[in-house]
This record gives C-alpha cells, structure tokens and sequence, in this order.
C-alpha cells in the first residue's frame, strides 16, 4: 500500500520552511495555503539575530532579505525610557517580504503547491477544503498560525480574551527619526504596543490588548490607539496623525503562553500551533523555523509514529521561552522591577537570550 505524502497547512514561514526540508529530503509534500500571493500577516515583524541564522540554515543569505537593521531595545513603561543594546542585531522585514521569500525558496526545492483553497475541517484522517474536496492524509503538518481549523481548536480564553492588532504606518522623517534601528515595547494598561521599522521604511504597529480595553474605546481600534496616545506622548510622537479611516488588521482570542503537549498520530503542530510565546518577545518566527526543523527531523526517523513525541518534546523545549516571556511581560507593569533589571549588570541580556528557543 502506498503511503500519501506529507500534506503541509498553511504557507507561512513554518509551513514553508517545512515543505522545504521535507522537499529536500525526497518526501514529495503537498502545501495547501488559501492565499494564492503571500498576505502581510499580523505577526512577526521582527526577526531576532538568532532567527536570522535559521534563516541562513535555509540557504537563504542574509543580505538577500533586505530588512532594516535593528540593534536596540526601547523600553516605554511609567513614563520612563529605557535603552538597552540586543546581544547582536537583528532586522525588521515585513510578512509579505519573508513569507515570500521563503515560498520562493519552497518552490525551488520541488514543493507542489494547491493555493487558493482553505481546509475548513480536519480529522485525525481527513482534511475537507472550502470547495469539498475531501483529503485522506497519513503524515500532516499543521502550520496555520494563530487561525485554527475546525476540528483541531486549541483553547479559548474565556471572557476577556488577549487580541492582536496592528497597524501599518507610512515612512516619515520623523518616525525615522525616533524609531531609527530601535525595537520599542510600549506598556499600556491591560498589554503593550510593539513598535519598529520594516524594509521599505514604513514603521510597523503591533498590539496584544484585552478584549475589554477594546469594548471601552466602543469596539473600534482606531479610537483604542488614539486614546493610548493620549496616555502616552512617546507613542503620541511615533503615530502622528492617524487617519480615521486607517486599516487595522485584528486576531482575536489568542492563547499567549499556550504550548500543544500532545498531538494525534501523524499530525505535526508547528509554529503558533505548537506554542504561542507573547509577540513581544520577538521569537514567534524563530520558534515557527524551530519546530518546523526539529517536527520534519522527526518525521524522517519515524513518520507517523513519531508526531506525538515530537509535540511532547517541543513543547518542553518551548516552555522556557515561553515563561521568560511571559515575565518579562509582567514585569512591564512594575517600572521599578525593569528599571532594576535593566541596571543589573548582565541580566537584560540574559532575559533577551531566555526568550531565544534554545537549539534541539
């Protein structure tokens, strides 16, 4: 009997990344994406020094991706800045920009495409696309981001959930200006702002808030970001005047700091699927290349069998990035706290590595 393919779903830079290796490696894999050209999508903005050499492990150089440099951390938190050197530097590049690249490089490698088509529902042996087409799949890879399929949920949040939001800001002198090679993380009530310059010079605008702070500014993004900047000045000079009508792309209810401990048989949990470490930290696409390097090694010493060992060993090697993250998200509402560990020799530097998944 003929076993299918690896079938792989979702075309980001963990789906792509692990049709590639498993492409190289003479599997045949099939990757299903419901988006015929790479979207900008709503997370990953940063790419860490540490991501950038799992990118190069791709064969795909470093000067090629063309991001902007970016060497500091600026920390916004009581009204106070804090400025902290990364232990080496990494870019801003945009989804659009990665996610490209990387379906080039997947393309290149043999990797046979089926875009435009969403799976809608997934069993432990089946996959059903928007237009019907039912799939039976031995070996599947599920690479989807924070957007999950019927049938393989992972928990929601209860009744004041975490959301996503960002907003994309055009190339100014003076956002240039103050942002320049920084990453900034600006703490507001109930979450942060991230903040950083991307390869075409736009700055870009990423938010985690809970559900609440939303429903108080009437449900509207737009007038919550306004209402931020009133709060905070530093932001207030990075936003300039935002258009009422400005597009603010939104996620609800993601699981922050949930891990998949275990999978059914065959079935490979990659990226955010696997674990969702807080967006900023700055490693949601290194663990995307980890799990996807560490699930298709896996796969090629036990196929099927080996899926739910995979998980389980994934999801301890994530559990302490996770956790750093995590603390180091807290400690954003005690400015005292992150003004000491910013001043204790050696420990901001050791918080930024705790946040790097770790090599397998």
């Amino acid at each position: 009997m003929r076993i299918p393919a690896p079938i792989i779903v979702g075309a980001g830079p963990a789906g792509a990344a692990a049709a590639m290796r498993l492409a190289r490696a003479g599997a045949a894999p099939l990757l299903i994406d419901r988006q015929t050209v790479p979207g900008d999508a709503l997370c990953g903005g940063f790419l860490s020094w540490a991501t950038i050499s799992q990118i190069e492990a791709l064969g795909i150089e470093t000067a090629a991706l063309g991001g902007h440099r970016v060497d500091r951390l600026a920390l916004f938190a009581g009204g106070q800045e804090i400025v902290l050197p990364l232990p080496a530097a990494g870019m801003g590049l945009s989804r659009h920009r990665l996610d490209t690249m990387l379906r080039a490089a997947a393309q290149e490698a043999g990797v046979a495409f089926r875009l435009g088509r969403a799976v809608r529902t997934l069993t432990p042996t089946t996959i059903t696309l928007d237009d019907g087409d039912a799939i039976d799949w031995n070996s599947l890879f599920l690479a989807t981001g924070k957007h999950d399929l019927r049938g393989a949920a992972r928990p929601r949040g209860g009744a004041d959930p975490e959301l996503g939001l960002r907003l994309r800001l055009p190339s100014s002198p003076a956002r240039h200006r103050l942002i320049g090679s920084r990453i900034e993380l600006h703490w507001i009530d109930g979450g942060y702002v991230g903040l950083l310059l991307q390869e075409d010079g736009s700055a870009n605008l990423c938010m985690a808030v809970r559900k609440s702070a939303l429903s108080a500014a009437g449900g509207r993004p737009i007038a919550l970001i306004a209402r931020l900047a009133d709060l905070s000045p530093a932001l207030a000079d990075r936003l300039g005047e935002v258009p009422d009508d400005a597009q603010v792309d939104a996620i609800g209810d993601v699981p922050y700091g949930w891990r998949a401990t275990t999978s059914w048989p065959g079935l490979y949990r990659l990226g955010d699927q696997a674990a969702v470490i807080p967006s900023l930290a700055g490693e949601g696409i290194g663990i995307a290349l980890a799990s996807a390097a560490a699930a298709v090694a896996r796969w090629q010493g036990e196929g099927r069998d080996g899926a739910v060992r995979y998980q389980r060993d994934f999801s301890r090697r994530a559990m302490l990035p996770l956790r750093a993250a995590a603390g180091f998200r807290a400690l954003g509402r005690s400015p005292g706290l992150l003004r000491l560990l910013t001043a204790t020799p050696g420990a901001a530097r050791l918080a930024m590595r705790l946040t790097r998944i770790a090599d397998a």
